[in-house]
């Protein structure tokens, strides 16, 4: 029974150290866990655990029967020590060996979720990523929208050139009209002040005939 526990101990630990280290032997040891995992495997392993869990839970109750056996001077005889330090060290490598079954277990557990993690991440960034006949199509695309642009702003300057030569050239109508304007005012003022004079002028021979007329009447 030593001799197998110490055999099964040692064997779990070697599993363990492979599979911590990436290495061709670990692929090899996954699969073999994954073979032992499916069909009747679980089963087996479920009634072996069960087994040495109860030996286990047995050599308790008999390491505590040993300790109810001592003498008037509260000590134990020799073969009762001997059989005392055996079930010790059985009930610590049993226990041993179901916490590195559990640790195996565990680890198995986890890589392969690593692996399924790190295939669902390789697999998006394939999705992500453009394939090279996306690439050249959206670089062609690119420089067709680049094209365009600079079409558009070609005829933007162009329409721009226009408007401001059509504004220069309205402006200067402007400034045209705007002289012409100050030159009818001015004549318009000038013909104002002649047209003052003239009546004034027929005001005065008005008057004047008005006074020779009155001047022959007496």
């Amino acid at each position: 029974m030593m001799q197998l526990l110490y055999t099964a101990i040692f064997s779990q630990m070697a599993l363990i150290l492979t599979l911590l280290f990436k290495s061709p032997l670990r692929k090899l040891v996954i699969l073999g866990l994954d073979k032992l995992k499916r069909g009747k495997g679980p089963v087996v392993v479920k009634t072996v655990g069960g087994t040495v869990a109860a030996v286990l839970c047995a050599n308790i109750y008999n390491l505590n029967e040993l300790k109810s056996r001592t003498n008037e001077a509260g000590m134990l005889n020799p073969t009762d020590e001997v059989l005392m330090s055996m079930k010790l060290l059985e009930i610590s490598l049993m226990g041993f060996f179901l916490f590195l079954s559990l640790m195996i277990d565990r680890l198995h557990h986890y890589i392969r979720e690593l692996r399924f993690l790190r295939k669902a991440m390789e697999a998006a960034k394939k999705q992500n990523q453009p394939t090279q006949e996306e690439k050249s199509e959206g670089h062609k695309t690119l420089v067709q929208e680049n094209e365009t642009l600079r079409a558009k702003v070609k005829n933007l300057e162009s329409e721009h050139e226009t408007k401001e030569k059509k504004a220069k050239a309205t402006g200067a109508e402007v400034q045209a009209l705007k002289k012409q304007s100050e030159g009818l005012l001015l004549e318009y003022d000038r013909l104002l002040e002649e047209n003052q004079h003239l009546r004034d002028q027929l005001k005065s021979i008005d008057r004047s005939m008005s006074h020779s007329d009155d001047k022959k009447k007496t």
